[in-house]
């Protein structure tokens, strides 16, 4: 068990908001953050003790980092699992592993682990041209959603299709690339369940967010979410599942759809802190960042508690961001991620409200 006393230095893959979070997170811990990332201005550095500057496949600016670091973590799935194993390879701890990562670049293979443990996802067929698509699609109940294999993200990489769809115009929408047909399902309602697990085995999980998307990007999250408290128990048990089978430490956010009988259907998994997470900075007595760095560190995790019922909504680019005064003034808690340039859709913050 890799155990770091405060004092000590984290290594941060990745220089977004997630990983400036978890920096401001373990600087509360007594620790140290080094920053890993192509660009020298990311928000992550701008709040963390140093940043080093490389690509993800630079093996020795890489090895400079690793030296410098007790232990190294990451905060998205767009970072070579490659990395973390040559990390890995040269002596340095890396929580994750490699091997969640790598299942969740691919969607393929995320549904057929998923499928492999226990936990069914929407029935999906194997695309790997335009011609697949239409018998696939006929046999999925005419409906569909097209996504590519890797890289897509917030919608992006993504074509919805019917019968009356062209298949080759739908194969370019999404680069030509090797996809994933999946059916189209009648769910009620989408929720997510975050699970954080030690080095030891041991987990705590938060509670079961409903999520509400729009264009395909996570618009709010609301606890508590509207579900049974049998459909509650079954995500627990279905993330503490998902979270054994990859031996993992650290949070790791399993996304459900909940169907009209009560039953649930996965969506997608995600190594890291995770968005509809936010929420339990305000709401818990440790948040998911903190947690994440605590099974890093190897300290024990703390309890997942919820004491107030909670909402959270996404700052999307320059219009949503700019309410943050307004926002302030309603009582809510707004949290900027100082990221140079807006853009219509991107998340440049987020703001929890206590609902009770």
């Amino acid at each position: 068990m890799k155990k770091i006393a405060p004092g000590g230095i984290v290594g941060i893959l990745g220089g977004g908001q997630l990983g400036r979070m978890m920096s401001m997170a373990a600087a509360r811990m007594g620790m140290d953050v080094v920053i890993y990332a192509p660009e020298a201005d990311s928000c992550a550095s701008r709040v963390s003790a140093d940043t080093i500057v490389g690509a993800y496949d630079d093996e020795t600016k890489l090895t400079e980092f690793a030296s410098r670091c007790d232990v190294i973590t990451f905060e998205f799935e767009n970072i070579p699992a490659s990395t973390l194993d040559f990390i890995e390879n040269i002596g340095t701890s890396v929580f994750p592993k490699s091997n969640a990562l790598g299942c969740s670049q691919d969607r393929l293979k995320e549904k057929e682990f998923l499928n492999s443990i226990g936990i069914a996802p929407a029935p999906f067929a194997r695309i790997d041209g335009a011609e697949d698509i239409m018998p696939a699609l006929q046999k999925l109940g005419g409906k569909g959603v097209l996504k590519s294999r890797t890289d897509g993200y917030d919608g992006k990489g993504q074509a919805r299709l019917d019968g009356a769809s062209d298949p080759v115009e739908a194969w370019k929408t999404i680069g030509q690339v090797p996809a994933v047909l999946e059916a189209f399902i009648s769910f009620e309602r989408e929720i997510s369940v975050l699970v954080a697990r030690g080095q030891d085995g041991k987990v705590q999980i938060y509670d079961t967010p409903e999520n509400d998307h729009s264009g395909g990007i996570l618009k709010s999250s609301t606890l508590p979410a509207n579900i049974s408290e049998q459909a509650r128990a079954a995500a627990k048990k279905l993330g503490h599942k998902l979270a054994d089978s990859l031996d993992y430490v650290g949070v790791v956010a399993l996304e459900l759809f909940v169907m009209p009988d009560g039953s649930l259907l996965a969506n997608e998994f995600a190594p890291r802190v995770h968005n509809t997470g936010h929420w339990t900075e305000e709401a818990c007595l440790i948040g998911q960042f903190e947690q994440h760095m605590r099974a890093v560190c190897g300290w024990p995790l703390a309890p997942a508690e919820r004491f107030v019922d909670i909402r959270m909504d996404n700052l999307l680019g320059d219009s949503d961001i700019s309410t943050w005064e307004g926002l302030s003034s309603d009582g809510a808690a707004p949290r900027v991620y100082a990221k140079r340039g807006g853009g219509e859709g991107r998340k440049l913050g987020h703001s929890n409200t206590i609902l009770s």
